[in-house]
């Protein structure tokens, strides 16, 4: 695992996990790893009001994050084999902590340790973001109907919570690179340059490391 490449690009809703996980994938040969949100039978429910389906929809994500990462590290990464992934469990504890109450938190906390204690972790993150009104606009292009009832303020709230987070989560792990990407400058969907400036630093960082796959040419 030390040796495998698993790459983590993280941020809030709009920011363009997916698209830059996929980009990474296709550059790299990597295995790539998406999460299910459009299975989540609670999250059109979720959005509407968040107070009554937040339990549900938190632990629906939890266990098929756990079921997804499970298999990646069985089928994939205990072969030696790169993997990007447009998220990582960690991510559950920062919406879970805007959503949930006090007791609610408590329980799925414990439930959150018990599975993830020995799941793979990345060795690389990517942490991408961008400000409100670039979020929106591109929530507002993807159109997808659950998300049209996403609160501006929810949506604000919880991209500080990822900037908190991010920070706490490079000083406990130090030895884990993050690369910081700002979304509103870089636009790596509708232009080349930024997403190959993007990629370059990617790979400049693998070379630092021991690992099994090369960018492709």
């Amino acid at each position: 695992m030390k040796n495998t490449p698993f790459i983590t690009v993280e941020g809030p809703i709009g920011v363009g996990k997916t698209s830059l996980a996929k980009a990474i994938s296709e550059h790299f040969q990597f295995t790539l790893l998406k999460e299910i949100v459009d299975e989540n039978p609670f999250i059109g429910k979720f959005y509407k009001n968040i107070d009554e389906w937040s339990f549900q929809t938190e632990m629906f994500f939890l266990c098929n994050r756990y079921k997804q990462l499970e298999d990646i590290e069985t089928q994939i990464i205990s072969d030696n084999k790169a993997v990007v992934a447009d998220y990582h469990i960690f991510k559950n504890l920062i919406f879970a902590q805007r959503t949930l109450k006090n007791r609610q938190y408590d329980k799925y906390l414990e439930i959150f340790n018990i599975l993830t204690d020995d799941m793979p972790r990345p060795n690389m993150v990517i942490y991408l973001n961008a400000s409100l009104d670039t979020l929106l606009n591109r929530i507002s292009k993807r159109g997808r109907d659950f998300e049209k009832n996403i609160s501006p303020l929810y949506l604000e709230q919880l991209s500080l919570d990822y900037r908190t987070f991010m920070e706490t989560y490079e000083e406990q792990h130090p030895d884990i690179p993050v690369l910081r990407f700002n979304g509103d400058l870089l636009d790596f969907v509708e232009n080349e340059k930024d997403l190959t400036t993007i990629l370059s630093q990617i790979g400049d960082e693998l070379q630092k490391g021991v690992y099994t796959n090369e960018p492709t040419k």
